[in-house]
């Protein structure tokens, strides 16, 4: 069995179950650990490496770490999770009792300290004390976030219904005050503006409604054998006609790749969010390319562009609800800043990963992982 390795214990082994990362380069502690723990969905790694590797891939309630490891401490794991998520719940196991070493586990916010020797009715409760906690933060997180969630989205939907609306109402209103001659090359220029807004306007409501079915129904997966191929070559298709730019350069290297497992229509959603990115930030006479490759059990599909980029302090926020990239601060992006926050959570979903690399005014490249098993 490796150090990064999965094992679920008890009767129930859905992913509603609490799932608890215990981080511990002595693997007798880790299956002590575990067999105490029985009623937990329980992950196991050896070094931090491992550990940070699982925590961006799984879902994952609390992390039970050592102190002292090869590679990295704990204290090392605490501060990079902390980065990550500053309300992850972390509780350190460590033999020494050493007042600098708990000292710097509590600047880094850790949640409780378990001594060695482990007392396993000890660690029961200080565990289930921490998830008490974090059940409570939560909780109240949810209630604020849904609360600041709602303001954001009506004034976000409110801002980029009424740009398009006041472009077509003032077009015919000019229409019906008799301003417009039919044969002045003027009208023509702002009939065919009037209809980019009314097509504009149609995406957006199109968007909306997606965004909010996604809500309403949740990001459940239910999955059968894909083609990877197929549903990039579609995607990719779809994207172009989209945007109505014949003049961009798009290039797809298809993969040699099984039938996956997937759910199709919610990996043809993320990757749409993906895809239409590159050609939304590319300009009229950009380039977008997608390679597909597999590399032991796992298929990436890596997705550039040459658009503006994106500035290196922009990056970690990509992903948040309702961010958008607005480098000449205009308010005009279209969309509505929810598609990577729900491509990254649906491929997360299948047990993938989605990461990012840009440069500003080079272009971005999304790379996605997913399992083939």
């Amino acid at each position: 069995m490796s150090a990064a390795q999965y094992r679920e214990n008890g009767p129930e082994s859905g992913c509603t179950q609490t799932t608890i990362l215990v981080v511990d380069d002595d693997n007798v502690i880790r299956e002590l650990c575990a067999q105490a723990l029985q009623k937990y969905r329980v992950l196991q790694a050896g070094t931090c490496e491992e550990a940070l590797r699982l925590y961006e891939r799984e879902h994952i309630d609390l992390i039970l770490s050592d102190i002292k490891m090869p590679g990295g401490s704990g204290i090392d794991l605490l501060k990079q999770v902390k980065t990550l998520d500053p309300n992850a719940t972390v509780l350190v196991m460590t033999g020494f009792v050493d007042k600098e070493v708990i000292l710097n586990a509590l600047k880094e916010d850790a949640d409780d300290f378990i001594y060695k020797p482990l007392n396993f009715l000890q660690l029961r409760n200080a565990i289930e004390k921490a998830l008490g906690r974090k059940a409570l933060r939560d909780e109240l997180a949810t209630v604020k976030r849904t609360d600041e969630i709602k303001n954001s989205f009506l004034t976000l939907v409110s801002h980029k219904l009424r740009t398009p609306i006041t472009g077509i109402s003032l077009f015919l209103q000019n229409l019906q005050m008799g301003i417009f001659d039919p044969y002045d090359p003027v009208f023509q220029q702002n009939m065919a503006l009037a209809n980019d807004q009314a097509q504009y306007l149609g995406r957006l409501v199109t968007d909306l409604l997606a965004f909010s079915q996604l809500m309403v129904s949740g990001t459940a997966i239910i999955k059968s054998p894909c083609d990877i191929n197929e549903i990039v070559a579609e995607t990719l298709l779809k994207c172009r006609k989209a945007h109505s730019n014949f003049d961009f350069t798009v290039e797809f290297v298809p993969g040699d790749l099984p039938l996956v497992p997937l759910d199709g229509a919610k990996m043809r959603f993320a990757l749409l969010q993906i895809i239409d990115n590159a050609f939304k930030f590319s300009g009229d006479l950009g380039r977008v390319s997608v390679t597909i490759t597999r590399s032991d059990d796992t298929a990436t599909i890596i997705v550039s562009d040459s658009g503006i980029g994106i500035p290196e302090q922009e990056l970690a926020k990509v992903f948040e609800k309702f961010y958008q990239i607005d480098p000449n601060k205009t308010g005009q992006i279209p969309g509505f800043g929810l598609g990577l926050f729900y491509a990254r959570d649906l491929v997360r979903q299948h047990g993938g990963s989605v990461s990012l690399d840009s440069q500003l005014g080079h272009g971005t490249t999304v790379t996605i992982n997913l399992p083939l098993q």
